[in-house]
């Protein structure tokens, strides 16, 4: 704490989760001088009135911070994760050309994000060198990943304007997380407010978003709905896709604070290229439906959570448009329970969750006897995890161990991680941490099979243990961050080329995948003056695989990649946003020169490739005015071998915000 001249105001340096009656009856400030990041935050009094928001982690992390107003705390631990790295903050960003959740992620360095087409119309989510089967994705730590494919994990019903964090949460062991799980949070702008949102620009791109909150003592609902459409910026690349949201809290003395959440999401897009590069004239249809609601409620040095959920999928996808080849119907339910212990030597977590995963599908799963409408297969499973987690926090060091198991259909497996953190100085935090997680093989790994892939019944789950350190350092206006990791992969999950097969793809797991990565990043903001905020990022990512085989995505990784975010006011009510990404993807992949012939083809290495996108945006009273330039280089590019991205893109929009 800094030394003042003046009357010091009393100072508790651990937040033990007492109930501190001092702090309402001394009538006079008290200052917090180190709060674990593991305490939930529910928002602060400043901008909500009310308890808006239980975070969904409970993360071994210490921060020091001058001076902070605490309107309540609850914990909902996300099986015992680490830490966390923000991949997108909206207040901070709120000035970025981003009108998507794709958009920001592509800005974060431990993010790979791999696009098929524009503006968010299908996307996988990578991270750290992992694969999009291999991330978790968790809306407000409700875990809502898709166990047929994690190409619909991130596929949900908010959009940016609803979501006020991203995070990416490490050492979550167990089922799921097997690269890092990232948890995407919502809140309302405001207490109460209501918002609409008009954009529209080339390649008939048009979107339309309308929502609001409203506020009443302890109770508060939020909810949003949007159309986005767009003609295509090449043949079949058109789209539309509904979404909407509602998010309802309430917070009651004797029962405890209740959090619903719910959404619908419908989407249509054309696939040119999306699953088979050589095929213009695919196209899917998508539609999700999802709920949860969580408990949480303290009771002395006790406190206890609870929640459930449900996620429901359809998905149709046309080889020909048209002409319906596959179609699957998916459930996934959840299910979790916890209990914190506070006491002299630290607290203690003891949870458990549950999930079953279920499939109806034209093509995946087991043949049943007889269809079930549509659909002539069907598969599910049960798992489980337990865990056990204690953590101490002194002076200036915090420890965290957890340990327990995982129940699955593979038979059990056990969980661990241990972490550590030393905060030298006001300004430096240090930390180290060790974890091991698995993953199970979706239904698309086991079952999937076409003229051109091989399905495999005999798939095992991956397994790995992840070793981190990292530094951050924060002083003033000006931050840094520096990270490295070692990832040990055994029993990978790889579509492999076989020659031996007729020359097709087959789905198995021969090898070993050792993975080490370093992030970097360091920003300056500020509320005044021309330059408000400028950060720098760059990843590394390199792989050691033990077997020599033709993998179709595991190689495929973001091996450099470096972003700048440049925000300027001008004048006093005009701003101007830059960013800039530079990407160098490793790897090859199978270029086709003649659409519709599969007879002729290249083998071509990724380029790497530049992006610059820019806002102009002028501001007054309840209306923004703003204008996006995206991709202004015209550079041309792709995430996915051969399906190029969109050039050139200018929009649009208006905002208009009344509320308080």
């Amino acid at each position: 704490m800094e030394n003042i001249s003046i009357k010091q105001a009393p100072c508790f340096r651990r937040w033990n989760r007492k109930g501190w009656s001092v702090f309402a009856s001394l009538h006079r400030p008290v200052t917090i001088g180190v709060l674990a990041v593991g305490m939930s935050i529910l928002l602060l009094a400043a901008e909500t009135a009310v308890a808006q928001e239980a975070d969904s982690t409970a993360v071994a992390k210490t921060m020091r911070i001058r001076e902070v107003g605490i309107s309540g705390s609850q914990t909902a631990p996300a099986r015992t994760a680490q830490s966390q790295t923000p991949l997108f903050d909206r207040k901070a960003q709120a000035a970025a050309p981003v009108q998507t959740l794709e958009a920001a992620l592509r800005l974060a360095p431990a993010v790979d994000l791999r696009e098929r087409g524009g503006k968010g119309a299908q996307a996988d989510i990578s991270v750290r060198g992992g694969s999009f089967d291999q991330t978790m994705v968790l809306l407000n730590g409700i875990d809502f990943t898709d166990a047929r494919t994690g190409h619909q994990s991130h596929s949900l019903p908010v959009d940016i304007d609803c979501i006020s964090s991203v995070e990416l949460l490490d050492g979550v062991p167990g089922v799921g997380a097997y690269a890092g799980a990232v948890n995407i949070r919502t809140a309302p702008l405001r207490p109460t407010y209501l918002r609409f949102e008009g954009v529209g620009g080339q390649h008939g791109y048009a979107y339309a978003n309308l929502s609001g909150a409203v506020t009443a003592g302890r109770f508060n609902v939020f909810a949003a709905g949007s159309y986005r459409r767009s003609d295509g910026y090449r043949h079949n690349t058109d789209f539309d896709t509904y979404n909407a949201f509602v998010r309802a809290t309430c917070e009651s003395p004797q029962a405890g604070f209740f959090d619903l959440q719910a959404g619908y999401q419908d989407r249509a897009f054309g696939s040119n290229g999306f699953y088979g590069a050589y095929n213009p004239e695919q196209w899917e249809h998508t539609s999700t439906a999802l709920a949860s609601l969580r408990w949480l409620r303290q009771a002395g040095a006790f406190s206890f959570g609870a929640s459930a959920s449900y996620r429901k999928n359809f998905d149709r996808y046309d080889w020909t448009r048209g002409q319906a080849l596959n179609r699957h119907n998916t459930d996934n339910a959840g299910a979790k329970l916890w209990a914190d212990y506070t006491w002299s030597a630290g607290v203690t977590t003891l949870g458990g969750d549950y999930a079953y995963n279920h499939i109806y599908s034209t093509n995946l799963g087991e043949a049943l006897p007889r269809p079930h409408g549509l659909y002539t297969h069907a598969d599910a499973r049960n798992t489980g995890n337990v865990w056990l987690r204690h953590e101490k926090q002194w002076r200036r060091f915090d420890v965290a161990a957890s340990a327990g198991a995982s129940f699955t259909p593979y038979g059990s497996s056990a969980l661990w991680n241990l972490s550590a953190g030393y905060t030298p100085g006001e300004a430096w935090r240090l930390y180290a941490a060790a974890s091991q997680s698995r993953r199970l093989p979706t239904f698309t790994d086991l079952y999937y099979s076409s003229p051109a892939q091989i399905n495999n019944l005999d798939l095992t789950p991956e397994h790995a243990v992840t070793v981190r350190l990292g530094a951050d350092w924060t002083k003033g206006c000006w931050n840094v961050s520096l990270g490295a990791y070692y990832r040990a992969g055994r029993d990978i999950i790889d579509w492999v080329w076989r020659e031996d097969m007729d020359g097709k793809w087959h789905s198995e797991q021969t090898s070993r995948l050792d993975t080490y990565g370093v992030e970097v990043s360091g920003g300056y903001a500020a509320c005044e003056g021309f330059l408000r905020r400028a950060v720098l990022s760059y990843a590394y990512v390199t792989t050691d695989r033990s077997s020599d085989v033709v993998a179709k995505s595991a190689l495929d990784f973001l091996r450099h990649k470096a972003a700048l975010a440049v925000e300027m006011r001008m004048l006093r009510r005009v701003s101007l946003s830059l960013t800039g990404t530079l990407s160098d993807r490793n790897g090859s992949y199978t270029h086709y020169p003649v659409p519709g012939d599969s007879s002729v083809t290249e083998i071509r290495e990724f380029d790497p490739f530049f992006l610059l996108d820019a806002r102009l945006s002028w501001e007054k009273g309840i209306c923004r005015l703003y204008v996006d330039a995206t991709n202004i280089t015209d550079t041309r590019y792709c995430d996915m071998g051969g399906i190029p991205l969109p050039g050139a893109w200018v929009t649009a929009g208006v905002v208009l915000t009344i509320g308080k």
